[in-house]
């Protein structure tokens, strides 16, 4: 297996590299509009940045002050190692630290087995966000509990 790590950040540390993921996950491979992927809510959220063992930034994603985690994306040559699970579980963690007792997130619809295997439960309906398939779905926090 790859080495890798990940760090939570904020956006003045990883801004730039977390862009530059998104930026080709979601506008160039998924064609998600440019003006709807960057939003203001950046600064105000902790980020998590993944790296592979050389530092090159591989997989990035974020909490927001409403304990929403979003804008979760891997590299496609990174997808399917680990990656995401790992900045997943740190971004849960921070959400638990900082005292919240569930969070949420928009899954990509096509995504949403990633998100139950790690105790996420959809919840409503299919909807349509910058034209792709997501579901709501959340997970209940446990002051012990680590995965």
């Amino acid at each position: 297996m790859e080495g890798f790590s990940v760090r939570l950040a904020i956006w003045s540390e990883v801004g730039a590299q977390a862009s530059a993921i998104r930026e080709e996950v979601f506008v160039r491979e998924q064609k998600v509009p440019p003006e709807e992927e960057l939003d203001e809510e950046d600064v105000f959220s902790i980020h998590v940045i993944a790296c592979d063992a050389a530092g090159t930034p591989i997989g990035t994603g974020r909490l927001l002050r409403n304990a929403h985690i979003g804008r979760m994306a891997v590299r496609r040559t990174w997808r399917g190692k680990g990656v995401g699970s790992a900045m997943l579980l740190a971004l849960v963690d921070e959400a638990r630290l900082q005292g919240f007792t569930r969070v949420v997130l928009s899954a990509q619809y096509h995504a949403r087995g990633f998100y139950a295997a790690h105790g996420f439960v959809a919840e409503g309906e299919i909807y349509k966000d910058a034209g792709i398939e997501h579901v709501t779905m959340t997970r209940a926090l446990r002051g012990a509990e680590l995965q």
